[in-house]
């Protein structure tokens, strides 16, 4: 007689809901990031080869313009949690507060530094003369809606680490349609090509910011938390993300080497690196779904005083990870011929791109233990390790990207580099993990 098997124990179940509770929201919002960018490029690809090759470049540099200040969502998600996990509401809003605070001001400062430099910054990463100009334009306009994605980041985090994913992920449904909607209208029925792209993008991201502030707002005035910026609330919130911060660089010095790699390559590598690129992006944010219900979650049990609920829900997260990174890279492959004439018509285009895509789908499960355990160190605050464990990654990848050009194997060996990139990664996290030296309980680190 065959036995059904075992049911799991209460401890992977209630992890299962939280996770799932947590995580698929969380997806929804996250692909939102990506999802701009593949409207952007599905639009401006039919535009010609050369406006989608610069807003290849454009949209590489905006993301790390952006991305550089992620630490706004994970270091405020960490310490929002942690507080929560301890029960004082009223304080974990009020660390909120600081970070959106930061968020305005740091955004202030980008724009400063990216309307002037523009050009310069466009002719570093290597665009031809027939791309340079889209990219400058691209770049100059969407530059404005910097601080609202900012803006965007740290009230994110807030909601995060208040355990409330779903309200982002509406947010993230309405900035994604009226980002195709006004994009659509903007380069076509207004006739104003890749700028109406930006215009756009930046209109989105704005109305995105504005319906996150009016949730946080009557949050804090719900729980008594004070709406006025604190200089050392602030300064508090921009130390503990230096360290995520010098992460990120370096995460964002890894994608800007390969597109400057793939700049050089020509304008059909460049245009195809943009395609992957945003397919990869999208993957990358739908398994940190998986992590950023990890950063919510580890950091209310070590908030709690709960190390062992901790150690579980690390381990249960993981074997998500692995599965999705599977299932992912699966629908890769199998749904290629369909998406790939959706972004270009060029042939050539199509046929450099296809190989790498493979590389892409092959290491998704790699990338799937990736983010979850790079969440799982974010939600338990330990910043210092994964700054020092992204500047070894950095280090490995460099040589190794722009050996390219010399070596030969053009955009499939740059994609074969970003795999080895993920690997390194994946060591790293995995070691520190398993030391246990992450553990660290208490409603502050």
């Amino acid at each position: 007689m065959i036995q059904a098997p075992a049911p799991p124990p209460p401890s992977r179940r209630r992890h299962d809901r939280e996770i799932i509770s947590l995580a698929v929201p969380a997806f929804g919002a996250l692909v939102a990031e990506p999802l701009f960018v593949m409207v952007d490029s599905a639009i401006v690809g039919h535009l010609g080869t050369p406006q989608l090759a610069g807003l290849a470049v454009a949209a590489a540099l905006l993301t790390t313009a952006v991305s550089i200040f992620v630490f706004l969502a994970y270091a405020t998600t960490a310490a929002v949690a942690r507080r929560v996990g301890a029960g004082d509401l009223a304080s974990a809003i009020r660390q909120g507060m600081d970070g959106i605070w930061l968020a305005i001001l740091l955004g202030i400062a980008v724009i400063a530094v990216t309307l002037p430099t523009a050009p310069w910054l466009v002719d570093v990463f290597g665009a031809s003369d027939t791309a340079a100009p889209y990219a400058i334009t691209y770049l100059r306009i969407s530059s404005l809606g910097i601080p609202a994605m900012l803006v965007v980041l740290a009230a994110t985090g807030v909601l995060r680490g208040l355990q409330d994913t779903r309200t982002p992920l509406y947010v993230a449904i309405g900035g994604f349609a009226a980002n195709g909607a006004l994009n659509a209208g903007l380069v076509y029925g207004a006739g104003l090509g890749i700028a109406g792209s930006a215009w756009g993008t930046v209109i989105a991201q704005v109305s995105m910011a504005v319906a996150y502030l009016i949730v946080v707002v009557r949050g804090a005035r719900r729980h008594g938390a004070s709406l006025r910026p604190d200089a050392a609330g602030i300064r508090t919130s921009a130390r503990a993300g230096v360290p995520l911060l010098v992460r990120t660089l370096s995460l964002r010095a890894v994608l800007m080497i390969a597109t400057a790699v793939a700049a050089r390559l020509g304008d059909t590598e460049i245009a195809a690196h943009q395609i992957i690129l945003s397919l990869w992006s999208l993957m990358a944010f739908a398994l940190d779904a998986i992590a950023i219900a990890g950063q919510a979650i580890i950091g209310r049990y070590l908030g709690a005083d709960d190390a062992e609920g901790a150690r579980e829900a690390c381990r249960r997260m993981v074997q998500w990870g692995i599965v999705s990174g599977v299932v992912f890279g699966a629908l890769i492959v199998l749904a290629r011929p369909l998406f790939v004439p959706l972004f270009t018509s060029d042939g050539a285009v199509q046929d450099t791109l296809i190989p790498a895509l493979l590389v892409v789908a092959l290491s998704q499960p790699i990338a799937g233990v990736v983010f979850v355990l790079d969440g799982v160190l974010m939600g338990a605050g330990d910043g210092r390790y994964l700054a020092w464990a992204m500047l070894v990654t950095l280090a490995v990848f460099a040589p190794v990207a722009l050996l390219v050009p010399v070596i030969g194997g053009g955009l499939t060996a740059l994609w074969w580099a970003m795999a080895l990139m993920m690997t390194v990664r994946m060591v790293t996290l995995w070691l520190r993990t398993r030391s246990g030296k992450w553990i660290v309980t208490g409603a502050t680190r």
